[in-house]
């Protein structure tokens, strides 16, 4: 079984996305540059958050410094490996083959539908409360770290709808991936879970790949966030190596 909390969180996104498509027309182009803005406010604070549990609890400088190291270690070793898999391209050419299938789009608008794709999936995929909810769920404890996790996911939904359009929706597919094979594998893994560095490592990690989505938001700069993924499983390995 998937889980529970990893289905109401899917069930939120998908509603959260056709709410923003409906509202997409009653939106002035003035309110949606400033609902822009917001939710670059939110994905910088959420970034603050997972880099603040990353470090909140590392006790001393030389600590803190190496926890910082594999941060960024794992991002670069996450680079370089995600562009040799080509995770990136193939990404993008997964939202081609899904903009032609299932939209009729301008040309502007089509090239929107890979930032929201990987924008939505990093944004849901890589904070500390997908990997802390599903573990829970799979171990029996309780949904509400998803419970949450879905009133938050359901609400950027639903804006990031109006920025990127129907594409968000397409998060859901890799966020059942994700959180229902940790919540399969939580028995498996609860082992590893109680050294509190490989959580550190994930949360600083992922605060600064979070961070890069608001470059992406802002349409500041074109960031190939999908290639940096690896990192996510890089940095708990450079964890239990070098930290525990």
């Amino acid at each position: 079984m998937i889980g529970l909390g990893t289905l109401i969180n899917a069930a939120a996104i998908l509603v959260g996305g056709c709410a923003g498509l409906l509202w997409h027309r009653h939106i002035s182009l003035k309110t949606q540059q400033r609902l822009r803005l917001f939710l670059a406010l939110l994905t910088f604070v959420a970034a603050g958050g997972m880099i603040w549990e990353g470090l909140a609890k590392t006790t001393g400088l030389v600590a803190m410094l190496k926890l910082g190291g594999v941060a960024l270690l794992s991002l670069m070793l996450g680079a370089l490996l995600g562009r040799a898999l080509g995770i990136q391209n193939q990404l993008n050419k997964l939202g081609e083959y899904a903009r032609a299938s299932f939209a009729k789009a301008d040309t502007a608008s089509a090239s929107k539908v890979g930032d929201g794709f990987v924008t939505c999936t990093l944004l849901f995929c890589v904070g500390p409360m997908a990997i802390l909810g599903s573990v829970e769920d799979g171990l029996g404890g309780t949904i509400k770290v998803l419970a949450l996790k879905s009133v938050m996911d359901g609400l950027a939904t639903m804006a990031f709808a109006v920025t990127f359009g129907w594409s968000v929706m397409l998060a859901v597919i890799p966020l059942v991936a994700y959180q229902g094979t940790i919540t399969l594998l939580a028995r498996l893994i609860k082992p590893y879970l109680d050294k509190p560095e490989l959580m550190q490592s994930i949360n600083l990690t992922g605060g600064l790949l979070v961070l890069c989505i608001v470059l992406v938001v802002l349409d500041a700069r074109k960031v190939p966030l999908a290639d940096y993924l690896p990192a996510m499983l890089i940095a708990p390995a450079l964890a239990q190596w070098w930290l525990c």
